[in-house]
């Protein structure tokens, strides 16, 4: 298995993983594809060539973002065997068909299974349903509550690829929550697309923070409960509450912001602005004192002038985002943006090198503004994890190493930071 792009790539890829056991599928490898960028459409093709060499007799299976977009694409590769698109990766019917048909390298065109996405059922009806709570190894467990998109941001090509939102019905979320904390896991993370959205297609409308209220009310024992990226203009009052209240809410939230200049979020149909932004860091640290917060940005979107990007770039100190995902803007093929003046390739990668930097300031800033505090430390592998700000964490004594669980919390001071995390001694 070969997983390209996001959490949500990274939670299919072990559902599809299960499945094609389960169907008796082989030697096969499957590539989950992204399509975020032009970047990460090219690491697909890249990863599609690299299998074909090092497993020359397994059967190449393309599936993900890029298979979706286009198909016919990936099917004319010579080193892919069979191209799925995302609903059908997660059918197990689908694995089912390959396993059964035996088809390899070179007998004849690579089946194509890709249905029409923008019409894709509810996620109550699919077959993932059931396999998508499935225990997962790592001590940090996945949990989607909603798929697809129904925002059209002129830069984004990922509602062609993932269809409308669709979410999960609340018991189906405390189902797969509650099989990940019987297997050992003491962290679940919400996925989706567009979380924020979460309920607009149920009935009765809940909200992402009235889905959350009532897990929280089902899952007595669930230690700890953090969310993937959140649309700024859809946080709900319910959501506002729990970052007040719930202490096993991770005081971390990550933000979709990509950009600080009120014209280019106009330009990108986003819906929110720059002060609203501002007021969104104010308010959560007002709620959680301490919380961190991260941010998605994109760098030399078209027409961007030097004095948008400085707007952009202010913005990092302004609402404090001390963990920053930054890409330089690629042109998406269909969007309205790719229509839109560009800015030359390197000029784009030059402000997303300074964008990169401003956060690895701000990391630091952070880091540093720990030491000497206590924080409760998720052991992952090797004596590192993190704690409930999502930093990275590493015991100051390799010998401490012996006593960990991985899974099992454990408190810890922070006794020091450098560029990589915090670092400190347990407490406990």
């Amino acid at each position: 298995m070969v997983t390209l792009g996001c959490r949500l790539n990274a939670h299919e890829s072990a559902i599809m993983r299960g499945q094609a056991e389960a169907a008796g599928l082989g030697d096969a490898v499957i590539i989950n594809s992204c399509a975020v960028t032009a970047e990460a459409e090219r690491q697909s093709r890249k990863a599609v060539r690299q299998a074909r060499r090092e497993h020359p007799g397994a059967r190449i299976i393309v599936t993900g973002c890029a298979a979706q977009l286009a198909p016919a694409r990936y099917a004319a590769m010579a080193e892919a065997d069979a191209v799925l698109g995302n609903a059908e990766k997660l059918r197990p019917e689908s694995w089912r068909a390959l396993a059964e048909s035996g088809a390899r390298r070179g007998h004849g065109p690579a089946p194509v299974r890709v249905s029409d996405i923008m019409a894709a059922p509810a996620i109550t009806g699919a077959p993932a349903a059931a396999a998508a709570w499935a225990p997962s190894p790592r001590t940090r467990a996945f949990v989607q509550v909603q798929q697809g998109c129904d925002h059209r941001c002129t830069f984004c090509i990922i509602p062609f690829a993932r269809g409308p939102a669709r979410s999960v019905p609340l018991a189906g979320i405390i189902a797969r929550a509650r099989a990940h904390l019987d297997a050992g896991h003491a962290e679940i993370v919400l996925t989706g697309v567009d979380i924020a959205s979460y309920g607009a297609d149920l009935p009765g409308r809940p909200t992402l923070g009235a889905m959350l209220r009532a897990l929280f009310a089902a899952l007595p024992g669930l230690p700890r409960l953090r969310l993937t990226s959140l649309d700024p203009a859809a946080i709900d009052a319910d959501l506002w509450r729990l970052v007040a209240e719930e202490p096993r809410l991770m005081p971390h939230l990550h933000l979709s912001v990509q950009a600080g200049e009120d014209m280019i979020l106009k330009r990108m149909k986003r819906r929110h602005s720059r002060a609203h932004l501002l007021d969104i860091a104010a308010r959560a640290r007002a709620l959680r004192p301490g919380i961190a917060l991260g941010a998605d940005l994109i760098a030399g979107f078209p027409t961007e002038t030097e004095a948008m990007f400085a707007s952009t770039l202010s913005l990092v100190d302004e609402a404090g985002l001390s963990f920053l995902h930054v890409f330089p803007y690629s042109e998406r093929p269909g969007t309205p943006a790719a229509r839109m003046p560009a800015l030359p390739p390197a000029e784009r990668q030059w402000r997303a090198a300074r964008l990169r930097e401003a956060g690895a300031r701000a990391a630091r800033a952070f880091y540093a503004g720990r030491v000497g505090t206590a924080a409760d430390f998720l052991p992952e592998r090797g004596g590192a994890g993190h704690t409930e700000h999502h930093a990275p964490f590493r015991l100051a004594d390799p010998a401490m190493t012996a006593g960990l669980v991985p899974g099992r919390i454990r408190r810890v001071t922070i006794t020091a930071s450098d560029e990589q995390g915090l670092i400190g001694t347990l407490a406990d």
